[in-house]
């Protein structure tokens, strides 16, 4: 053997040894995230599909949907949900593998993990815990889950709010920059050595630029499970999400004029992750029965910005009489 061979050996096996120690202290760290965060909620199987939710108060049903890298955390966070309970029957999901709940990766369920795949599963969920006609309120990636579950769930659904949403298909550089994590094998060594070093670091730049022009809240170390973003379960559901959200704003966009409910879209003028004016603007003129509400010196967090607009905004949809249902037989 050459010195050369030998030195090529030599640096495979060292490698070998660093991506495996990098291995087991991302698991341990997963494990240690889930103990300083453990789900505060109830969980429900679905389809063979663990979610996890919470759900609190008394009144019209409102189903909230949290966004990419994020949890239902969100929501209690940014004090929506504690508002809501006020009045209302408030369900916070963790969306499937966020926070709390499963994604399975084997395609034995059928699912790709769209937007579509994702409100065909949570309307089966709403079955379970009999929520009907309820306020849908999607922030960031969940308003396509939202809007997907108001054109084909309909029954489940009163009226939309849609928050710093994503609704038709741009070029994206996130997506491309993800798409090596949700790859089959290449995807499971990213996840499990380099990805979670690699988001923790990127996690105060990218709060920063979630919350611009607003600086990130003080409490959101506390109260926000952000290192359960992190894991890597959740760095595939993330990637997922990442690479089905293109292609599916470019299939829904030709159904958004049959929603029937009525929407309320938020959207803030400095967001610095979604070109709000091309997308909610938009979508409020293909809209019919849509209402735009700008917030002011917001960014994408609009809903921290100002969480009681958006919660009044909810109220009056609520107390809206419901339209009524239209059967369609072919």
């Amino acid at each position: 053997m050459t010195n050369r061979h030998s030195t090529m050996l030599k640096t495979l096996g060292i490698t070998a040894l660093a991506l495996g120690g990098l291995a087991v202290a991302n698991t341990l760290a997963a494990r240690a995230a889930e103990r300083r965060y453990p789900p505060e909620g109830r969980f429900l199987t679905v389809d063979g599909v663990r979610l996890h939710y919470m759900e609190a108060g008394e009144g019209p049903p409102v189903v909230l949907l949290h966004g990419n890298v994020s949890a239902l955390g969100d929501s209690l966070a940014s004090g929506m949900f504690q508002r809501l309970a006020r009045n209302h029957r408030v369900i916070a999901f963790d969306r499937p593998g966020m926070g709390h709940s499963d994604r399975p990766k084997n395609r034995s369920h059928g699912r790709d993990w769209t937007p579509e795949d994702q409100a065909d599963l949570l309307a089966r969920a709403f079955d379970a815990l009999n929520i009907e006609n309820a306020v849908v309120v999607g922030h960031s990636y969940a308003t396509l889950v939202a809007l997907a579950l108001a054109l084909d769930h309909r029954r489940a659904v009163k009226g939309l709010v849609l928050m710093a949403g994503y609704y038709f298909p741009t070029r994206r550089v996130d997506a491309a920059l993800v798409a090596p994590v949700a790859m089959p094998v290449l995807g499971d060594l990213l996840r499990y050595t380099l990805s979670p070093p690699f988001a923790k670091a990127m996690m105060p730049a990218m709060l920063k630029t979630l919350f611009s022009p607003r600086p990130v809240p003080d409490h959101l170390t506390d109260s926000f499970p952000a290192a359960l973003t992190i894991r890597p379960s959740q760095l595939r559901a993330n990637a997922q999400d990442g690479v089905t959200m293109v292609p599916a704003a470019e299939r829904l966009q030709h159904r958004y004029a049959d929603v029937t409910v009525p929407v309320a879209i938020f959207a803030g003028h400095g967001d610095r992750v979604v070109e709000q004016e091309e997308q909610s603007g938009r979508l409020h003129h293909v809209l019919s029965d849509s209402t735009l509400h700008w917030v002011p010196d917001s960014g994408h967090m609009v809903h921290y910005a100002d969480p009681e607009l958006v919660v009044r905004r909810i109220d009056e949809l609520s107390a809206e009489k419901a339209a009524p249902q239209v059967s369609v037989h072919r």
